[in-house]
């Protein structure tokens, strides 16, 4: 099928980085391979969260069919543009069907990006992870990519005002080595390892991450063991 939506919003997305000048880091894209279905399974600080994810993908020449929230398929403008890029509608009452639609994407050779988190995380860690992302990848026989992102809460995420305009922001993204699960594995264990591996990359972004808050009124996008002001998990 022909990807008449999906490489034009790419390069829209890339245009208004260059734009704003956004300080990008990709590191651990040879993670994502070149052919063939895989899991990548990110932390979530922030609604523009799905873009950078599908960044670190593109290197590999990958285009991510990300799970949302049908919400997000129901929005006027939103809408049309997830369903061109072909993802994934999440109805969370009834999510066997979104479950089933992956798993087939993923055997059809495809990339499915996961939040396991399931919203934003408001204390800008690793919160509870679930199994969902375990349980694909072991049922399609793909590897499950573990993925931080860090600095794009600065931008807009859940309780802020919108930034969409910030310049120079750095925004890290790390991906980090697949886990390969099977369906013998215990799934539960493959997510405690998963979220091990996410806090992890994500430890790693923040504690490299080049920008400092401007001042006490500025903490607000740092966790609490970093000193910031983000609730405790």
């Amino acid at each position: 099928m022909a990807e008449l939506v999906y490489p034009p919003v790419v390069l829209f997305a890339k245009t208004m980085f260059r734009v704003l000048d956004l300080k990008l880091r990709v590191e651990g894209s040879e993670h994502v391979p070149a052919r063939g279905g895989a899991v990548i399974a990110c932390n979530h600080v922030s609604y523009l969260d799905f873009v950078f994810c599908g960044l670190g993908a593109q290197p590999a020449k990958r285009l991510v069919r990300f799970m949302a929230k049908k919400e997000v398929f129901d929005h006027r403008i939103s809408g049309p543009l997830m369903r061109g890029m072909r993802h994934i509608p999440v109805d969370r009452k009834a999510g066997r069907g979104a479950y089933d639609e992956a798993v087939a994407r993923l055997r059809a050779g495809e990339v499915v990006g996961v939040f396991p988190e399931a919203t934003i995380s408001p204390s800008f860690t690793v919160e509870e992870v679930k199994s969902g992302a375990a349980r694909m990848a072991a049922q399609a026989g793909v590897p499950l990519i573990p993925m931080a992102v860090w600095g794009s809460q600065r931008l807009w995420t859940k309780g802020r005002p919108r930034n969409l305009t910030q310049r120079h922001v750095p925004v890290s993204i790390l991906m980090g080595e697949p886990l390969r699960t099977g369906p013998d594995d215990d799934a539960d264990a493959v997510t405690r390892e998963l979220r091990d591996r996410m806090s992890l990359l994500l430890d790693k972004a923040q504690a490299e991450y080049p920008d400092k808050p401007a001042g006490p009124d500025d903490l607000w996008w740092l966790p609490a063991h970093l000193g910031g002001t983000a609730p405790a998990p």
